[in-house]
């Protein structure tokens, strides 16, 4: 029962959020979409960090403040905090435990990989801890999500093979975009359950349509820096501009489609999924499989 409810502080099924930023970093590294023998252990232990050990340190510090919260939102109930199955205590513990285990496994990869874990792990405990509790400060609760995920994240699997040195900064513009537009959608989610609880999110302080046209707005920002980049010949190769110009305005319109009206973590997750499609063309195009 313990074990099982660790696991479900960690939230196996966000681990791919954070996973396919880390896998990019080293597709854009490397050219490859399969790391050789050299790289696959570096590649699977930061993995290890990037997934479930970071995950657990920041996903259960972040329960154990949000408890009040988490109370009144149906879409918690069931949970080990919730249930009284792990109290507040504990849960902080097992996320310092986690946490000093993530940057001991990632001090192995590297030192620029450690210092991404631990950057990456300060800005969790900085997101959910008070005093600064980033996450009721509108504005930099978005910035923590979309900066780990859409900056860190690349860097980190970048950085797991060697220097950052090299790394392609444009890219982290890009990713930031995608950040802004997947995480503002949640915090709309949550809406009323943070608005009983006195939690200032972005979604409290601009209300739910202003805060919609922000995140919209960013996904937009970031299908048409997909097509600067192709048309620029910079990092997205000239030849898929063919494809962007297709792919582009379905993914503009998905947004608005699925999550204008109704914001669920299910439509989320769905519009993520999307991003799947010109991530996975841009990976056998970067890498010569799709000439």
């Amino acid at each position: 029962m313990f074990a099982r409810d660790v696991c479900a502080l960690a939230r196996p099924q966000f681990w791919p959020v954070s996973l396919l930023p880390y896998y990019t970093g080293f597709l854009l590294a490397t050219h490859r979409l399969v790391p050789t023998a050299d790289q696959l252990p570096r590649l699977l232990i930061g993995g290890l960090v990037a997934g479930p050990l970071v995950w657990l340190a920041v996903l259960a510090i972040n329960d154990a403040y949000d408890l009040p919260g988490d109370l009144r939102n149906p879409r918690k109930a069931g949970t080990p905090l919730t249930t009284g199955r792990l109290t507040p205590q504990l849960v902080r513990r097992i996320a310092a435990i986690s946490a000093a285990i993530a940057v001991a496994v990632a001090s192995t990869v590297g030192l620029y990989f450690a210092v991404g874990t631990l950057i990456a792990l300060t800005l969790g405990w900085a997101y959910s801890a008070p005093p600064i509790r980033l996450k009721t400060r509108p504005g930099a609760d978005v910035a923590a999500n979309a900066l780990a995920l859409g900056a860190l994240g690349p860097m980190s699997g970048w950085a797991a093979l060697g220097s950052p040195a090299g790394f392609p900064w444009v890219m982290c513009v890009q990713g930031t975009l995608v950040g802004v537009a997947l995480y503002i959608p949640t915090t709309l989610a949550d809406y009323r359950a943070d608005v009983a609880s006195g939690f200032d999110t972005i979604a409290v302080r601009l209300g739910l349509r202003r805060a919609y046209v922000v995140g919209y707005a960013a996904w937009v920002a970031a299908a048409a820096c997909c097509v600067v980049l192709a048309a620029t010949d910079t990092m997205i190769p000239r030849h898929m501009l063919g494809f962007e110009a297709v792919i582009v305005p379905g993914l503009v319109a998905a947004y608005h489609l699925l999550l204008g009206r109704t914001q669920t973590f299910a439509r989320i997750t769905a519009v993520a999924f999307l991003f799947l499609i010109p991530s996975g063309v841009f990976a056998l195009t970067y890498t010569g499989v799709l000439g």
